[in-house]
């Protein structure tokens, strides 16, 4: 893997039909802000090979949008990673680091932002950046690392919905 990136899912309905959270689904805001940040990551030159997708509605909703922007991208849609938190998502993408040269997580908050702070640290982000996250990591925010060859995530970028 030479680059992973970290996507909260885009807004949600505030309710599903169901009552359930797992059904929730994109709002009209979500849908645009998943294009806004897939579209501004393909302009940067990504191209995600392989995705880790949460299978709640508003994840699968989501990555559905980014592979409206980018085409089809292999995926694992993930019970295991509906509301999981950053050490079962660590988990997963050292799992499949193998399987694409740009990974892309789809996930859910808490786990998502920790999961990003983490890295930040990790790889000496700067204090600015790391503060900015772990004082919040709004709908369809994504973060990009590129993956040295020690496998470290050295912070290349962070990309949020218009």
């Amino acid at each position: 893997m030479k680059h992973l990136i970290i996507m909260r899912h885009a807004k949600a309905e505030k309710d599903a039909a169901s009552g359930e959270d797992f059904d929730r689904r994109l709002s009209n805001r979500g849908r645009e802000e998943a294009t806004s940040v897939a579209t501004a990551m393909k302009a940067y030159g990504l191209k995600p090979d392989f995705a880790l997708v949460s299978a709640a509605a508003r994840t699968r909703d989501t990555f559905a949008q980014v592979e409206g922007v980018f085409g089809a991208i292999n995926a694992l849609v993930s019970k295991d990673l509906y509301h999981a938190g950053a050490d079962a998502m660590r988990r997963a993408i050292e799992k499949h680091e193998n399987d694409g040269d740009c990974l892309l997580l789809v996930g859910h908050n808490p786990g998502v932002q920790a999961l990003v702070a983490d890295y930040l640290f990790e790889g000496a982000a700067g204090a600015d950046i790391i503060e900015k996250v772990r004082g919040g990591y709004p709908t369809a925010t994504a973060s990009v690392f590129e993956v040295d060859a020690a496998g470290r995530a050295i912070y290349d970028g962070i990309y949020l919905a218009k």
